[in-house]
């Protein structure tokens, strides 16, 4: 009950030595709908889930793996609109390294930038924390890269990760079937097949999303593409 008292500052301590905004900041990126990311050994693989709330919308007018630099991708779970302020902020961080250094952009300095600009909204007075935790590939010095970002500015490398709903089932799912020899087909497979875990209703190419990044640079997956591979799963 203490912490209670402490829930809506965001700047100050509770007792327990947290920053409750933030914890409830994970809880909107637990319940944002799942992403994962898995690094193969020739490339890296972006999957979410992109439900409309209506079959009104133009589904092309709304996507959640999103092109950052021709080498860096990145998707999201959480609140949408706190992630495209994210997504301009980092491609204008790139831009801004291409302009001064005149070479891209490596994979870990953009994370660190975004990293940073999150856990400035974990202190100042005014803001609040992102809503998102997003997932952060690419392609360098001819490796591929994965990294997640969490709305305290923290962010960590991985070899394959899950966010959002049935997060934990995702990770337990990917511990059991990830190996470091994985193709990258067979890394977007089990992306689907993880995807599929939690998935209600059923999974077509206009319901998920899927963006690779290999030695020739990132691209989100057409839906016919998306399609050739949920048809050869189970």
């Amino acid at each position: 009950m203490a912490s209670e008292r402490y829930s809506f500052s965001l700047t100050t301590f509770s007792p327990s030595g947290k920053l409750v905004q933030i914890e409830y900041a994970l809880a909107a990126v637990a319940a944002g709908a799942p992403s994962v990311g898995i690094k193969a050994s020739n490339g890296v693989v972006l999957a979410t889930e992109n439900k409309h709330k209506s079959i009104l919308y133009d589904e092309h007018s709304v996507n959640r793996v999103e092109m950052i630099t021709d080498h860096i991708g990145m998707v999201y779970s959480g609140m949408g609109p706190d992630y495209r302020l994210l997504v301009r902020q980092a491609r204008k961080m790139a831009q801004n390294y291409l302009l001064y250094y005149r070479e891209p952009i490596p994979v870990s300095q953009l994370v660190q930038r975004v990293a940073t600009l999150m856990q400035e909204y974990t202190q100042s007075g005014g803001v609040r924390p992102f809503g998102v935790s997003l997932l952060i590939c690419g392609w360098d010095n001819d490796k591929p890269f994965l990294f997640q970002c969490d709305p305290s500015g923290a962010y960590f490398p991985w070899k394959a990760t899950a966010m959002g709903k049935n997060a934990n089932n995702g990770k337990t799912f990917l511990e059991k079937r990830y190996s470091e020899d994985l193709e990258l087909d067979d890394a977007v497979h089990t992306a689907i097949l993880v995807l599929k875990e939690g998935f209600e209703g059923k999974m077509t190419a206009d319901n998920i999303e899927i963006g690779v990044c290999d030695r020739s640079g990132f691209k989100r997956l057409d839906p016919a593409t998306v399609k050739d591979y949920l048809a050869n799963i189970p």
